[in-house]
Parts: structure tokens; sequence; C-alpha cells
């Protein structure tokens, strides 16, 4: 049977306790797209979207999510990030945009939960600077690609191996 680690006892839900682990370094990669009619990419990359630069204020808003990933989601512990880098890769054939974020630490638990936050919150800003030009919009495929470091080692997608 499957130890679930933030399941005590009881059955109740519960923080890990991970004062005991040795701090090492973690980092982590995710991966999302935002599908969207061809024109509204090319007015992204014009810099035609009235609200403004979309793919830096998209940036900026992964950031900030990354960091504050603990507030969102219960039970997560709160982490010194020491690197958070977001990219974002246009194709205008298929109507998408790819979304990867990487973050590492150097810390008693990994950053998984930050780099997928942080796609998350970039695709929806994406999404939300960019409703008013396309309605049809999706969001997509939010993954772990890879993440290294800690008890459990090394991870990468099969797609990806």
């Amino acid at each position: 049977m499957t130890v679930f680690s933030h399941i005590d006892e009881k059955g109740k839900a519960t923080m890990v306790d991970v004062t005991a682990k040795e701090a090492s370094a973690r980092e982590a990669i995710a991966r999302g797209k935002v599908l969207m009619r061809k024109d509204t990419i090319a007015l992204i990359e014009s810099g035609q979207i009235p609200k403004g630069d979309v793919f830096s204020v998209a940036k900026i808003a992964g950031i900030m999510a990354a960091k504050k990933t603990s507030d969102m989601i219960p039970m997560c512990h709160p982490l010194e990030l020491t690197v958070i880098d977001i990219s974002f890769e246009s194709n205008t054939d298929l109507g998408e945009i790819t979304i990867e974020a990487k973050v590492k630490n150097v810390g008693r638990t990994g950053v998984e939960m930050e780099a997928m936050t942080a796609v998350s919150v970039a695709a929806l800003t994406i999404y939300d600077m960019c409703k008013s030009a396309d309605k049809n919009i999706i969001l997509t495929d939010i993954k772990l690609i890879s993440k290294h470091g800690g008890k459990s080692g090394y991870f990468v997608r099969n797609e990806y191996a």
C-alpha cells in the first residue's frame, strides 16, 4: 500500500516534518502551454496587446507566484528560492506559447510545486492580458519536466529522457 507523507496516523492532513533532512541543492523544471489564435500571438509578438508587454508581465507574475507558493498550496513549506527563471517560446504556426520555469534552492524539500506554480500563473497572466483579443485561449499541459536533489534523486519525464 502506498504511504502518503501528508497524512498522519489518524488519516488527517499534516505538513511533512523535514527538520531532520539534510539541505541539498535542488532544481525543478516545469512547462505548460497557452493555445490561442495565430493572430493573437502576432499581436503579442508585435507589442500590440493593449495591456502591455505580455511576456514581461507574465514573467514577473510567474516569479512572484513561485515565491508565494506556500501561501497558496496548503502543505507546501515556505522556501528560500535562489533562482526563478521563466522563458517563453511562441510558435505562431501552431498557435501556441510554451512556458518553461526553472526553480532552484538549497533546502530540505523540493521546488517542483514552485516551478509548476510559476508556469500556471504565467499562463493565467497571458490569458488575462489577451482575453480581450481572444476569448478561446486554452491553458494546457502544465507538468513537471525534471527535478533533481533530495532523497528521491533525479527525475525526468519519459518523453524528455
